[in-house]
């Protein structure tokens, strides 16, 4: 370990999506532990592996220098809700498919760790995340962030729901839909991407508002400030049971005499890349977009 390193104490957090790839936290705590980090091991993992060390995410986000999320994606949006309140930086080994998030091929991990790690070759990157609010009566009575997106939709598939949103205290529009998705730039490239939304890049302060199987033509897509307040409320002859979906992970039931507030939220997650990353490699690499012509 590089005794100048600012990091001291490293967590392994994240499970992939098949069991073989348990190989790379094996790997890492293994490479970790011979370099003589302070390791912290997500209780499950741990458990699972019989690894010593079994932390529960409370004390990685308060004790961790850095955060290895091994996995996919999904593992970094979950991670990234749970930590960004300790303002402890994450970074991502992909286990998973896509990996817009967790950029760190297993095949060259250890390399890429190393450059980070010793060679201190990083730069840290804050992602902002949503925070939805379940108002009722003046009162709040449900929260919860999302780092990709929140996505207001019935509980039932492909039932048209009725609502009316207002952006900063002031009616902006009503829609009849299946749905809206309210995303991050983060979020740009998932849910928000496959409805029709536009690419954000990470670094903007903007939120966009992509309907959802709208009921009229008219109706697009909208980009507005990202320090906006969003308020949604919805007609009283909507379907019974509605729902706030916070990354696909967590879902809020409310109904419709309730109103819906999304605004930013208090805490960033602090993303870490390698000081060589390209925003614009990634997103044409996991597109398919066409390689410079010179």
């Amino acid at each position: 370990m590089n005794p100048h390193s600012r990091f001291k104490t490293i967590a392994i957090v994240g499970k992939p999506r098949h069991d073989i790839a348990f190989e790379t936290h094996i790997a890492v705590y293994n490479w970790l532990k011979d370099r003589k980090y302070n390791l912290l091991v997500e209780s499950k993992i741990a458990t699972q592996l019989n690894l010593p060390n079994p932390s529960t995410i409370e004390e990685i986000g308060e004790q961790a220098d850095l955060v290895i999320v091994i996995g996919g994606d999904g593992n970094m949006l979950g991670m990234a809700r749970r930590l960004a309140q300790y303002d402890v930086p994450l970074i991502g080994i992909n286990r998973g498919n896509l990996g817009f998030l967790t950029d760190i091929a297993p095949q060259t991990a250890f390399e890429q760790l190393y450059r980070c790690l010793e060679r201190e070759e990083f730069i840290i990157e804050n992602r902002f995340l949503l925070e939805v609010k379940i108002e009722s009566n003046g009162k709040i009575i449900e929260s919860n962030n999302a780092l990709n997106e929140i996505v207001v939709h019935s509980s039932q598939i492909a039932k048209t729901i009725e609502f009316e949103v207002s952006i900063g205290g002031k009616f902006a529009f009503s829609q009849r839909s299946d749905g809206l998705i309210i995303s991050t730039p983060t979020g740009s490239t998932a849910y928000s991407l496959s409805a029709g939304g536009p690419i954000l890049t990470p670094s903007l302060n903007a939120i966009a508002l992509v309907p959802m199987s709208p009921h009229s033509l008219s109706s697009r897509p909208l980009v507005i400030d990202g320090d906006s307040m969003i308020s949604l409320r919805f007609a009283q002859y909507n379907q019974p049971h509605l729902v706030v979906s916070c990354d696909s992970q967590r879902l809020l039931p409310f109904s419709s005499d309730e109103r819906v507030i999304v605004q930013k939220s208090p805490d960033t997650l602090q993303l870490l890349h390698l000081k060589d990353y390209n925003y614009f490699n990634v997103l044409g690499s996991k597109l398919g977009w066409l390689s410079k012509l010179f």
